[in-house]
């Protein structure tokens, strides 16, 4: 089960690191061994042919934006598995608000003279932090997770421009995770897809009992689901 890692591979980035021992506690813990490739976000348009599932990575500001992007509609528009985090929320946010919705927005990060941005500063910068996260009852992530809040980690400073949350909501995506202090997005998901979840939190970062965080363990079932459905 091959997956593709988008992301502009670095040590200095903790959750890039941790890959190789969420890989190892797939295998140990979920009987789920994936194939992990990296594709920098420079070599997407002609690498993700043949993947399984789609993971986004952390690591902004990335070194193409467009590749980030399109790394989203592939998993989107083909129904493969995908999971985005950190800087995968952000650009899977940009990719929907675009090409579903038809919204001319920009990544404040990425674009700094854009015009309209649906990516902008947090008012509190996220960078090194736990913060609690509040779970809408009956969402994808709210069965992963099953609980009602989650405490989580985080390496940001940008998030969702809230008030372009009426048009992605109206265009079909979900955001089933808000902030516990001012309820702004942390968790969007789009239902009727196969898997297509993304958390502004860091889930690479947890370890409860030697496990991988659930939305970790959720996205390499999928993975299994979508390879045994093909083999049908």
């Amino acid at each position: 089960m091959r997956i593709a890692l988008v992301g502009d591979r670095s040590p200095s980035v903790r959750s890039h690191t941790r890959i190789p021992w969420i890989m190892e506690a797939l295998r140990e813990h979920d009987g789920i061994a994936l194939d992990p490739y990296w594709i920098p976000t420079t070599d997407v348009a002609t690498g993700l042919d043949g993947f399984d599932g789609v993971w986004l990575l952390p690591g902004s500001p990335y070194q193409d934006e467009a590749g980030a992007v399109e790394a989203v509609r592939v998993a989107r528009e083909g129904g493969l598995p995908f999971l985005g985090t950190c800087a995968g929320f952000q650009h899977m946010l940009l990719e929907y608000a675009r090409h579903v919705c038809g919204l001319d927005v920009a990544h404040a990060e990425n674009d700094p003279a854009g015009r309209d941005f649906l990516l902008t500063p947090l008012a509190c910068s996220l960078a090194g932090h736990e913060s609690l996260v509040r779970l809408t009852p009956g969402t994808l992530i709210a069965r992963i997770v099953a609980a009602r809040e989650t405490l989580e980690s985080y390496v940001c400073s940008y998030g969702l421009n809230e008030s372009y949350r009426d048009a992605l909501t109206a265009g079909g995506l979900v955001f089933s995770g808000h902030a516990a202090d001012d309820g702004t997005a942390r968790v969007a998901e789009l239902p009727g897809h196969p898997f297509f979840l993304a958390t502004l939190f860091q889930p690479e970062l947890a370890e409860r009992d030697g496990r991988p965080h659930p939305v970790i363990s959720a996205f390499a079932a999928a993975v299994a689901r979508h390879v045994a459905a093909l083999r049908v």
